[in-house]
């Protein structure tokens, strides 16, 4: 939204939507899906994605021939030393590359391969040795507040907890934590995995949230790029919604109209 940038590490970005590049069918899908759902920022997951592979078609090309910042993800990494070595291979390959900063990179280090929760512990770690490397950390963990706040302590340029486990689309399943997260953080929250719709992103936005990052929601709509235009407007309607402020709850109705001067009321 114009005039009200999310901002990583001083960097701005107008779009408060972040993709994902896996799970769709084909490269000339997910180049209609991002470019439909406005998004500056996109995540690729560097072990899953043949990274020698510049040809027409493939997914490097289209990321090389784009504007977009690629933000490397280590999905797949189960320990610490394997998520900094995979994202030591993003900044040799210049990846996530971020004006006057270091490399921004996503950070995942799974604890769990059913779940696909991640390691709190790990991810500690991971994030405390790239951020001594001068890297722009951005990590996945859950809606735990205290891991929020050691990973914001640590150096971290933002939090991304859970919305729900990954590729679910079961939607925002514990907003008072999420709250809880929002009122201590001094960096960017970025809801990260759970999204199923454009509600629940507003959802995320409207509690406070800086941001939504999401892949499976839209690569795995019926229409996809439909769905990633539905997801930007409604990360704008959320972030517009929280902005201006709610009214507030209340048990019983209040008229919409002034009750003073009613005819007949004797007035």
């Amino acid at each position: 939204m114009a005039g009200d940038p999310l901002v990583i590490a001083g960097r701005s970005f107008e779009s408060r939507l972040i993709v994902g590049t896996g799970k769709y069918k084909d490269v000339a899908e997910t180049e209609r899906a991002i470019d439909a759902s406005g998004a500056e920022i996109v995540t690729v997951a560097l072990r899953r994605v043949d990274l020698g592979d510049r040809s027409g078609g493939s997914l490097m090309s289209l990321l090389a021939r784009k504007k977009w910042l690629v933000l490397p993800n280590s999905a797949g990494c189960y320990t610490a030393d394997d998520a900094v070595r995979t994202l030591r291979l993003a900044r040799e390959l210049g990846l996530g590359s971020s004006s006057g900063a270091g490399p921004m990179v996503k950070l995942e280090v799974i604890g769990d391969a059913r779940t696909l929760y991640p390691d709190n512990g790990q991810t500690l770690s991971a994030a405390e040795q790239l951020v001594k490397e001068g890297f722009v950390v951005l990590p996945y963990c859950t809606d735990d507040p205290v891991v929020c706040k050691k990973l914001e302590d640590v150096g971290c340029a933002a939090v991304m907890p859970l919305a729900a486990p990954i590729g679910s689309g079961l939607g925002i399943r514990n907003p008072h934590n999420l709250e809880l997260i929002l009122e201590q953080a001094t960096v960017p929250v970025i809801v990260d995995a759970g999204v199923g719709t454009a509600s629940d992103a507003a959802v995320a936005m409207e509690l406070g949230c800086h941001g939504v990052l999401m892949n499976t929601a839209i690569a795995h709509a019926k229409n996809p790029a439909l769905m990633a235009e539905a997801m930007r407007e409604g990360v704008t309607a959320g972030r517009k919604a929280f902005l201006a402020g709610r009214m507030p709850r209340q048990r019983y109705a209040s008229a919409s109209s002034p009750t003073a001067g009613l005819v007949g009321d004797g007035g």
